[in-house]
């Protein structure tokens, strides 16, 4: 039985929303003056949500870094205490993916983002109190539960503010963050680790980067906001004509907070969540591993431990460049999302046959391997773009991206572990492992691709051509119905 609803038989509601369809309808603004609001909304939100995303990242792969400034011997960690160390954090971030996707539909997104920053912030300072494996493994599972709102709710608000096909450059920017961190956290670590003083360079890194993040998280609670509708720097005009603006995505951007069992559901039973979720799952166990250990493969090429942290950040500007490709692409090319996901990963493919084929004595091109591998992670916001853009429905959108973090984090489990205490540094396991992750992750892709060019087709043939008035974009959105309600939709690839 079809599950489409034919929306524009239904009347708008009436009483106080249907009121508000009414007022929304009547925002529509001049190209002028939604391209002033759009540079409002650009301003105010993508650096904030950039500089996070940068913290967040080197917060994160802190606990890499520390290995080049004694952790491992300080605390003494022994075969595969580290691995556990660094999957733990995964756990975390898995047990608590589920609950903050139902947070972030009934609280105050922007509210909830802050709080969690500044929480992560405090835990990553007492990572510098830890004195054994223990204490390390308790740390790093909190320092996970207090970032998995992060990733997951700045798609959610990237699909609140900007049309479809605006959101994968606006995800890219701020997934810019990462990029910057690749670059500049190895040098923060390598700068750290010539202090002299009493206390451990290692506690010195956490103490340091965890009282930023908490700065930061308290700054977030105030400037992000929850939705066009309460955006602090709109008045009361541009805020109806952000709402207005992106009504045609038809994702529920103006529910009002419920949260819906049967949305949950049609999320548990589409196909293309399982895809994107096959995808995250295969991706993220070559992100995990070289993550933990990138450092340490490229101290084991034969360079020293605060020049293999230097050594870390030149695949951060080819992620920069990687990511301006993609925006460039997104803008002005149709059909380019999972292509693009599909290219930045085959070079990282490429990365890992240079480092399992070339002879230990070619340090440099084993080095240009580990290079190749930067732009591989600009998928992530891409994959979050296919999300906010072919999920409709507030409670389906927050449920498939819990679904995608729940496999993000169980390949971010997997990864490390495949890097062997006793095959160091070479890892041949380990970089066997990527290498099969790779390739999994097109062959996911490659069927999504397949996919969405069938489904669109399907509802062409069976529908007509997808035709709308801003009316029915509005009522659907009030109504907040899934993708598979809606006979109009088509999927963006």
């Amino acid at each position: 039985m079809e599950k489409g609803v034919a929306v524009s038989a239904i009347e708008p509601p009436g009483g106080q929303i249907g009121a508000r369809v009414v007022e929304v309808l009547q925002a529509e603004a001049t190209p002028e003056e939604e391209k002033r609001i759009i540079r409002k909304i650009d301003l105010h939100i993508i650096p904030v949500m950039g500089l996070c995303y940068m913290l967040q990242y080197m917060d994160k792969v802190t606990l890499g870094y520390a290995t080049q400034l004694n952790l491992r011997a300080d605390l003494n960690l022994h075969g595969s205490e580290y691995s556990w160390c660094s999957s733990v954090f995964y756990f975390g971030y898995m047990f608590w993916s589920w609950p903050s996707s139902y947070i972030s539909v009934r609280f105050p997104i922007g509210k909830y983002l802050g709080a969690s920053v500044a929480l992560w912030g405090v835990i990553l300072i007492t990572h510098a109190a830890c004195t054994n494996f223990g204490s390390l493994l308790t740390a790093r599972f909190f320092l996970g539960v207090t970032e998995a709102a992060v990733a997951p709710g700045f798609s959610l608000i990237t699909g609140m503010f900007y049309k479809t096909a605006e959101q994968p450059s606006r995800m890219a920017l701020w997934f810019l963050g990462n990029a910057v961190a690749n670059v500049v956290s190895g040098l923060i670590a390598y700068a750290i680790g010539r202090i002299d003083s009493h206390v451990a360079s290692w506690k010195l890194l956490f103490i340091i980067l965890g009282a930023v993040t908490v700065a930061y998280g308290i700054f977030l609670v105030f400037v992000l906001p929850d939705s066009p509708s309460t955006a602090w720097f709109l008045n009361p005009d541009e805020k109806k004509i952000a709402l207005h603006r992106t009504l045609e995505n038809r994702t529920g951007v103006m529910d009002e907070g419920e949260f819906k069992v049967a949305q949950m559901l049609d999320a548990l039973t589409d196909p293309q969540a399982w895809l994107l979720v096959g995808y995250s799952l295969t991706q993220n166990i070559p992100n995990g591993g070289f993550s933990s250990f990138s450092s340490i493969i490229i101290n084991g090429f034969g360079f020293s431990e605060l020049n293999s942290l230097l050594l870390s950040a030149p695949s951060g500007l080819l992620q920069i460049f990687a990511i301006v490709c993609i925006c460039v692409a997104a803008t002005y090319v149709k059909k380019s999302r999972i292509i693009t996901m599909i290219v930045v990963i085959v070079f990282a493919l490429v990365g890992v046959i240079l480092m399992n084929t070339l002879p230990d004595s070619n340090r440099w091109g084993r080095w240009v391997g580990i290079f190749l591998l930067g732009p591989f992670a600009t998928s992530i916001p891409i994959s979050l773009s296919l999300i906010t853009s072919n999920v409709g429905g507030f409670t389906k959108k927050a449920t498939v991206s819990a679904m995608l973090f729940l496999a993000y984090c169980t390949g971010n489990i997997i990864g490390p572990q495949l890097f062997l205490s006793q095959e160091a540094p070479k890892y041949p396991t380990g970089l066997r492992g990527v290498l099969i992750g790779f390739a999994l992750a097109i062959f996911f892709l490659v069927l999504l691709y397949i996919y969405y060019e069938y489904e669109n087709r399907r509802r062409d043939r069976k529908y007509g051509p997808a035709h709308q008035t801003p009316t029915d974009y509005v009522t659907e959105d009030f109504l907040n119905l899934t993708d598979r309600q809606i006979p109009s939709f088509r999927y963006t690839l």
